[in-house]
């Protein structure tokens, strides 16, 4: 699905009948998430927060392939580690957001090319980015 400026997207959740487990869908896709075990849910399917950072990284590594191939950079592989950290006194927040970048294949000055695409253009990571600190990292091999 792409969306556009302005476009409104929906995603519906309900619950199965097990304490802490969700039938999620998007669209024409539909899968299960389980609250944290730690929280008193199954913990067994993929948690809400991991779906948080699926999303980072899934909108970084389209947008970097999406800023390589605008800009004729020669992408050889992308891959990333997002991670979260939950504030030591107020759990209702994170304390820090990581987003470390693997490129191959590209120059230090590319790299910073693309992961600049990302961080300009991804409205997940800027809507996170002006909430609290969000921090992003890059490497190149």
């Amino acid at each position: 699905m792409s969306t556009q400026a302005g476009e409104t997207v929906f995603v519906t959740s309900a619950t199965t009948g097990l304490f802490g487990r969700y039938l999620v869908s998007a669209g024409t896709n539909h899968f299960i998430s389980d609250q944290r075990a730690a929280a008193g849910g199954p913990g067994e399917a993929i948690t809400a927060g991991e779906l948080l950072l699926s999303s980072l990284g899934s909108c970084s590594l389209g947008l970097i392939q999406k800023t390589a191939k605008e800009h004729g950079i020669a992408l050889r592989e992308a891959g990333t580690e997002v991670s979260f950290q939950r504030h030591a006194s107020d759990p209702t927040q994170y304390e820090a957001i990581r987003i470390s970048v693997r490129l191959s294949g590209v120059t230090p000055r590319e790299a910073e090319t693309l992961v600049g695409g990302f961080t300009s253009n991804c409205p997940i990571y800027n809507t996170l980015k002006r909430g609290g600190p969000v921090e992003i990292t890059w490497t190149v091999s």
